[in-house]
């Protein structure tokens, strides 16, 4: 009796022995499969984040590279409009050069064909009706007068006045004193402060007389009335 419950606990404790083997050897191989699974875990979490720390470089890479090409697409188009400007302004420098080039060709053409024809350079600025009455150089005077802010009421004065000096001859010398042309300037090449051709241009040589005359005497009248007294002005 004794003996066979010896067996029996005997053979009792080896199944328990078995079953908590059994239980332990059940609860390591779940502690290495959680393992793994948590090794395995960080590896994907880390790869995550090297993979979208390599995605904020390349934006970055990308925002720089935009910011530059920016950078040099506003340099070229500020060297652009630089070399624009430059290249207009010298165009339009070249072209009033040409403008003069042009009108003193113009003007030497006309002073030449004065000198060779023996006659004064013609005017061709606009004659207003109120001169009409009038020809030749006291024509040319009379719409230079009217365009100097005198009115038509101081022509006869300028007339009287420039008949004595001169005769209204745009060649006119005085041998004596060396006074030349319609309003009789001394010297004569005080005239060339309008123009160069004051020997042969009677309008160079009015325009000068006129504004000799406002400077001095206000009008042609004034001047006029001058001459009166004393016998020139």
């Amino acid at each position: 009796m004794n003996r066979l419950w010896s067996r029996l606990g005997v053979r009792t404790a080896s199944v328990g022995l078995l079953v908590a083997g059994l239980g332990g050897g059940v609860y390591l191989g779940q502690d290495r499969d959680d393992q793994q699974m948590s090794a395995q875990s960080q590896l994907v979490m880390q790869a995550d984040a090297e993979e979208l720390q390599l995605m904020k470089d390349r934006q970055a890479e990308h925002a720089a590279a935009r910011a530059y090409r920016r950078t040099a697409e506003d340099a070229a188009a500020a060297k652009a409009a630089v070399e624009a400007k430059a290249a207009a302004t010298k165009a339009r420098t070249l072209e009033k050069k040409a403008i003069a080039a042009k009108e003193a060709e113009e003007k030497a053409a006309a002073e030449k064909k004065a000198e060779e024809t023996g006659g004064p350079v013609e005017f061709t600025g606009p004659i207003p009706d109120s001169c009409n009455e009038f020809s030749g150089s006291k024509k040319t005077g009379c719409a230079l007068m009217l365009d100097a802010g005198f009115k038509i009421s101081q022509f006869p004065c300028l007339e009287k006045l420039w008949d004595r000096e001169s005769g209204w001859n745009y060649k006119a010398l005085n041998s004596g004193s060396g006074a030349y042309g319609i309003p009789q300037a001394l010297p004569g090449k005080k005239m060339a402060s309008v123009a160069d051709d004051w020997k042969t241009n009677p309008a160079t040589q009015i325009k000068w007389g006129l504004g000799y005359i406002k400077g001095r005497y206000d009008t042609p009248c004034g001047a006029w009335n001058h001459s009166e007294s004393v016998g020139w002005y």
